[in-house]
């Protein structure tokens, strides 16, 4: 688990936040470059930013559609209560299960909306039972949208157009 101690985020801390958001594969020795940096100050740099919790993980995006037959889907969950607790449970329920990729809380009429992947229709369905199914999680509603057509996909928050910290 990573702290939340503080770094300053000085124009550099920064260019290594925003090159290796979108560069998980980029070398130490490319971003040392592209920073200004030495290879051992960018090493450095890049240990503080993971250990304070600013980089939090590093992953490669896959086309899935080349690599596995896959249904992707936002599901929507209205719980029944809204308390602390109930939260908490779900949330709890939902973490532990790899198809459900993200999960957010939101306002609106729906309590969590999650993204997931799952291998065909049928086991979408089955994990939405799964979870609507069980009494403890208190799941009053379940709304499934599956994807058609991803039109664009996610790649990185857009850094440079966010006022960033001090």
């Amino acid at each position: 688990m990573t702290s939340k101690k503080n770094i300053k985020l000085d124009e550099i801390n920064k260019k290594i936040i925003a090159i290796t958001h979108t560069r998980a594969d980029i070398s130490n020795q490319e971003l040392s470059e592209r920073v200004g940096l030495s290879n051992s100050a960018c090493f450095q740099r890049t240990k503080a930013l993971k250990e304070a919790g600013y980089l939090i993980t590093f992953h490669s995006d896959l086309d899935i559609d080349r690599i596995a037959r896959n249904v992707l889907a936002y599901v929507e969950f209205t719980l029944e209560s809204n308390s602390p607790s109930a939260r908490k449970t779900f949330e709890n329920a939902i973490e532990v299960i790899p198809e459900f990729m993200d999960c957010l809380r939101v306002t609106g009429d729906v309590d969590y909306i999650c993204f997931t992947c799952c291998s065909d229709t049928s086991a979408l369905n089955e994990l939405c039972d799964l979870i609507s199914g069980n009494p403890d999680l208190g799941v009053q509603k379940v709304k499934v949208r599956i994807i058609l057509e991803r039109a664009k996909w996610y790649l990185g928050f857009p850094l440079d157009k966010l006022e960033w910290l001090d």
